[in-house]
């Protein structure tokens, strides 16, 4: 799967995911950090399944309707944590993600928001 990792991401987690063969992008390496719509919309134009720590990139998507490529909000998870989280989120919910689901995960939670154009 294409993955663009928001900055707030541990940068550690971009190594697991490609590891599983994941095609990662984190946006802690460029030079600056163009915003959040900014970021969401390079995610959409390329295909990628955001990852961030942010909810506001749920509020961009479900409240102002912007266009992604499905979500996942890390939350109250430590940098080493991340990387396994991503990893099974994907496995177990990737076509989900490819249709525009929003999964907030957890620990040992994840709630998922289907994609709907409404």
């Amino acid at each position: 799967m294409k993955i663009l990792l928001d900055t707030c991401v541990w940068g550690g987690v971009r190594s697991a995911l490609e590891a599983a063969s994941h095609d990662v992008i984190w946006s802690g390496e460029w030079d600056t950090d163009p915003g959040d719509e900014e970021i969401l919309s390079i995610a959409y134009r390329d295909g990628r399944i955001l990852i961030t720590l942010d909810k506001d990139f749920g509020e961009l998507a479900i409240v102002k309707g912007t266009r992604h490529c499905g979500i996942v909000r890390l939350v109250n998870l430590s940098g080493r944590q991340q990387g396994a989280v991503c990893l099974r989120v994907l496995e177990l919910y990737g076509s989900e993600l490819t249709a525009g689901a929003i999964v907030t995960a957890e620990l040992n939670r994840v709630r998922i928001r289907p994609f709907s154009e409404s």
